[in-house]
């Protein structure tokens, strides 16, 4: 379907595609419960809603909100949209799978958090703003056996990532990977990038990773 787009709300993109590619993988019974972090439009908490599922979608931005319950009302399926920071809205609920997107660009001048549409893809000097959140509370999120699904790039440390849910409890590992050509707020701080060594000189491509976690039963 073609989504609707608000002006300020990240659409669909390459990271999108990858995490619903490892979505489609995932085992779900009917009726089981999933979040989606960080909406956006509500791609991804459409793709599970059509699975037969419960679907709640978060985002900070309100006219996030809007358009995930505006697209979701389009394709004919039942999604719960609430706007909130991170997990904020869900405090006290527990899902079997968890979908995040998050921001994950080290940005210059990281120490100010993002303002407007770039709370979409800055996350700090590190590109660990909201990464290492979500690393920290998701396990009080899953139930036993449940799954975080999320998508970073290989510029935020993925295997950062993948320690901190271990040392959480939960086993992890990175289950996908995508090069893609630099889009326009790579492109915008590639020099800064290469000058942080988080890109060398050779390279000309972004690699994303999907990241799995589950709690053990």
């Amino acid at each position: 379907m073609n989504f609707t787009v608000l002006p300020g709300v990240y659409a669909p993109q390459e990271d999108t595609a990858l995490l619903a590619g490892a979505l489609s993988d995932e085992s779900l019974p009917p009726g089981a419960a999933v979040l989606d972090v960080g909406t956006g439009s509500g791609a991804l908490a459409l793709a599970a809603a059509r699975r037969g599922t419960r679907v709640t979608a978060v985002d900070v931005s309100r006219r996030a909100v809007w358009a995930a319950r505006l697209n979701a009302a389009r394709a004919g399926v039942r999604v719960r949209a609430l706007r909130g920071n991170l997990f904020t809205p869900v405090r006290g609920e527990s899902f079997d799978l968890v979908l995040a997107n998050p921001p994950y660009v080290p940005a210059p001048g990281g120490g100010h958090r993002p303002r407007g549409a770039a709370r979409a893809w800055d996350a700090g000097h590190d590109g660990r703003l909201v990464l290492d959140r979500i690393c920290r509370e998701v396990p009080a999120l899953l139930r036993p056996g449940g799954v975080l699904l999320l998508v970073q790039s290989a510029l935020s440390d993925p295997e950062r990532t993948v320690g901190h849910l271990r040392t959480a409890g939960l086993k992890a590992a990175v289950i996908r990977r995508r090069r893609i050509a630099f889009g326009p707020v790579v492109r915008g701080r590639e020099h800064w990038l290469r000058q942080r060594g988080l890109l060398s000189l050779a390279d000309n491509e972004e690699e994303l990773v999907v990241v799995r976690a589950e709690l053990p039963i």
